[in-house]
């Protein structure tokens, strides 16, 4: 199964971050992991987020959240 990323971040942006969560938290690759890590930082949960940004093979940004959303919905086009 392959995680919809887009369809996780417009959730996200959307506000629905328990449905957000629900789909991208099955996933372990890399780019879900670091989809993972940004919803836990805009839950507050920064230790969880740093956890999830790791396995992501990256480490937590030091951006706002909202550089953050837009470096990852620029992604999409190179996944």
């Amino acid at each position: 199964m392959v995680c919809d990323y887009r369809k996780v971040l417009d959730l996200a942006q959307a506000g629905n971050w328990e449905e957000a969560h629900a789909l991208v938290q099955v996933h372990g690759d890399e780019f879900s992991c670091r989809i993972h890590g940004y919803l836990h930082r805009v839950e507050g949960d920064l230790g969880n987020a740093r956890y999830w940004y790791g396995r992501g093979n990256s480490s937590l940004p030091q951006n706002t959240l909202e550089e953050e959303f837009k470096c990852l919905y620029e992604r999409l086009a190179s996944v």
